[in-house]
């Protein structure tokens, strides 16, 4: 898999860019309502998963941005592992059995996004060059 080396650092803006877009996604869901998700339909404001939410919403948005992209990964990789043991971790210890997969993946590539940086595609690339 040598061909793939000379792009490593797009690929890893690539997976930076779509983790945001997926965090995004729910933090849009739970604050404001829309996709249409019967469970995030009536979240209400400055409960637990509001603020899991804000943190989706912010977090999400700068990440797929690329600004601040460790720091802001570091949080949201908490933040699932958070949602996994409250959230899914009581009704079974297999993330099979507790639908809690998702959140222990992106827990994990949140993770590897604080180790690895945000990637050549991001704004945390963009000020850096400018300095």
């Amino acid at each position: 898999m040598d061909f793939l080396r000379p792009y490593s650092s797009q690929i890893l803006s690539i997976l930076r860019i779509f983790t945001g877009l997926l965090l995004l996604q729910y933090g849009l869901a739970k604050i404001f309502g829309i996709f249409g998700i019967p469970y995030f339909a009536d979240v209400k404001t400055f409960s637990l998963i509001w603020f899991a939410g804000l943190i989706e919403l912010i977090g999400g948005t700068l990440l797929t941005a690329g600004l601040f992209t460790r720091f802001v990964a570091f949080i949201l990789s908490g933040e699932m592992a958070f949602a996994y043991f409250i959230g899914h971790f009581p009704r079974g210890f297999f993330p099979i059995q507790n639908e809690g997969g998702f959140a222990v993946l992106l827990c994990f590539a949140c993770l590897y996004l604080a180790a690895a940086g945000g990637g050549a595609w991001g704004l945390d690339r963009s000020m850096r060059k400018a300095d």
